[in-house]
C-alpha cells in the first residue's frame, strides 16, 4: 500500500504526515489492520526497539472533584461508587509505589482529582516526591495535579519531580462538548507552565468520547506541534454513573488504527497505552506493542486493569522487552536535547526534564484511570501477590475481570467477575470494575 510506504518513510525520517494521510490511515478496512500495524511497527522499533517502558499510577486523592469531566468517574456529582477519600499520607503513597517498582515499572505518577493544587497541595506532594526518591533510587516521578498556578512546576521541579502530565484530551472544536468548568486554553496554559519550568511533558487523548476521525487528527497534531516528550493514548472506560457511560464506539481494530495514526505522526515519542487497553483492544493488546513502547501496570485511578503478571507474560510473549531503569527511554537526538532524557537516571546521573528544541507538555484529567493525570480517568494502583508472588489481577485469559485466584493468595481484593461471553460488537461493561484494592485500601495493590 503506497500509502503506508510514505508513512513509514517520513517516520524514519521524523517527517510530519498530511493531515489527508493521517485520516486515511483512520479510514482503511479492517482487512487492511495487519498492514497497518506492521508498518507503524517499523517506526516504532526504528526508535525504540523492542523495550517496553512500565509505569505505574498511584491516585493520592480519588473523587472529591468539582470539576464536570463528562468521561471522568470522579466528576462534580458523580454517582459511580468509586473510592472517595483525601490526601494520602507520604509514606503511604511511597508504600504504593513500592509495589509497582517491584513488578517492574521505571516511573511512579502520582496523580491527584481536584481543577489544581492549592501551594499547601504542592508541598505534600513534594513531600511524597521525597519519600519515593529515598527510598528507590533513579526511579522517574511524573505529577500529575491538574491546572497549574504560576510557581506551581517550578516548586514541583525543585521538589524532584521528572515530569508533568496534562492531557489535551480532545480536539479544540470539541473540548466544550465535555468539559464546562475549565477551558481547552487552561490545559495548554498548564502544559507550557510544565515546559517552562524544565518538567518533561507528558500530554495524550481520549478516545471514544463520540469524536470523529478529524477531531482525533486534530488533537494529535496539536500534540505534535507541542512536542511532548510522551504521549499517553486513553480509550474511553464508559463507567456507568457518567455521562458518557453509553458511549461504547470502539473495536480492538480501530483502537490499533489510532494508534498507529498516533505513532506515524509522533515517530520517536513516547507512545503510551494507557485507560482502556484491557476493555477495547482485549485479546488484541499485544499487537499494540508494536505500535506503543510504553503501558500502565497493573490498575488504574479507579478501575481495575489487567493482572500485573499478565502483563509481563503479554510483553515476554509478543517478543518485547521490559525497559530497565538504567536505559534511555528517548531517542538519542530527543534526550540529548534536555539533558539526558526521561528514564536516563542511570550511571551517567542525568535527569529527566529540561527540554530544549525537542521539548514539550505533559497533562492531566485522563479518560478513564489513563494517563498520569487528575480528573482521572479510571484508574490507580494495582495489587495483591499470593504465596507464588502470582499477581491477582483483571481481566484473565478467559476475558473474566479479576478471577478468584484463592490459591495465589488474592482474596476479596479481586472482583467477583466471571468469564461472560459476549457476541462481537457488543459493550463490554463485564470488562469495567470499579478499584477496590491499592491505594486508599487496606488492601494490596495488582502490580
Amino acid at each position: 500500500m503506497d500509502l503506508l510506504n510514505t508513512l513509514v518513510d517520513k517516520g524514519l525520517r521524523r517527517e510530519l504526515p498530511t493531515r489527508e494521510e493521517a485520516l486515511a490511515v483512520l479510514a482503511t478496512s479492517d482487512d487492511d489492520v495487519l498492514d497497518v500495524v506492521a508498518a507503524a511497527g517499523k517506526v516504532r522499533r526504528h526508535w525504540f526497539g523492542r523495550r517496553v517502558k512500565l509505569n505505574y499510577l498511584v491516585n493520592l486523592k480519588s473523587g472529591l472533584c468539582p470539576e464536570d469531566c463528562s468521561y471522568c468517574s470522579q466528576r462534580l456529582g458523580s454517582s459511580t461508587g468509586i473510592l472517595k477519600y483525601s490526601w494520602l499520607k507520604p509514606d503511604e503513597a511511597s508504600k504504593a509505589a513500592a509495589a509497582g517498582l517491584a513488578g517492574g515499572a521505571k516511573r511512579v505518577c502520582l496523580v491527584a482529582s481536584g481543577r489544581g493544587p492549592t501551594d499547601r497541595d504542592v508541598d505534600r506532594v513534594a513531600g511524597t516526591i521525597k519519600a519515593i526518591k529515598e527510598q528507590h533510587e533513579g526511579v522517574e516521578v511524573c505529577a500529575c495535579l491538574g491546572l497549574l498556578s504560576d510557581g506551581q512546576a517550578e516548586r514541583l521541579r525543585e521538589a524532584g519531580a521528572d515530569a508533568y502530565n496534562h492531557n489535551l484530551n480532545t480536539s479544540e472544536g470539541t473540548y466544550g462538548d465535555i468539559t464546562t468548568t475549565h477551558t481547552y486554553a487552561d490545559r495548554v496554559d498548564t502544559v507550557n507552565k510544565a515546559h517552562a519550568a524544565g518538567l518533561s511533558a507528558c500530554s495524550g487523548l481520549i478516545a471514544g468520547m463520540g469524536e470523529s476521525d478529524e477531531d482525533l487528527v486534530d488533537v494529535v497534531f496539536s500534540l505534535r506541534e507541542l512536542d511532548p516528550d510522551s504521549v499517553p493514548v486513553n480509550f474511553l472506560i464508559p463507567v456507568e454513573g457518567t455521562p458518557l457511560a453509553k458511549e461504547w464506539n470502539l473495536t480492538p481494530q480501530r483502537c490499533l488504527r489510532i494508534l498507529a495514526m498516533v505513532r506515524f505522526v509522533c515517530p520517536d515519542v513516547e507512545v503510551r497505552i494507557a485507560g482502556g487497553r484491557e476493555v477495547h483492544l482485549r485479546t488484541l493488546q499485544p499487537l499494540a506493542l508494536h505500535l506503543a513502547n510504553s503501558i500502565f501496570l497493573g490498575d488504574y485511578l479507579t478501575t481495575e486493569g489487567q493482572a500485573g503478571r499478565a502483563d509481563l507474560e503479554m510483553i515476554a510473549d509478543a517478543g518485547f522487552v521490559v525497559e530497565g531503569s538504567d536505559e534511555v527511554t528517548l531517542p538519542q537526538h530527543r534526550a540529548e536535547a534536555q539533558g539526558g532524557g526521561c528514564g536516563s537516571h542511570g550511571a551517567e546521573g542525568a535527569v529527566c526534564g529540561s527540554h530544549g528544541a525537542e521539548g514539550a507538555v505533559c497533562g492531566s484529567h485522563g479518560a478513564e484511570g489513563a494517563v498520569c493525570g487528575s480528573h482521572g480517568a479510571e484508574g490507580a494502583v494495582c495489587g495483591s501477590h499470593g504465596a507464588e508472588g502470582a499477581v491477582c489481577g483483571s481481566h484473565g485469559a478467559e476475558g473474566a475481570v479479576c478471577g478468584s485466584h484463592a490459591e495465589a493468595g488474592c482474596g476479596s481484593a479481586c472482583g467477583s467477575h466471571e468469564a461472560v461471553a459476549v457476541p462481537a460488537g457488543e459493550p463490554r461493561t463485564d470488562l469495567v470494575a470499579v478499584r477496590r484494592r491499592g491505594a486508599g485500601t487496606d488492601l494490596a495493590p495488582n502490580a
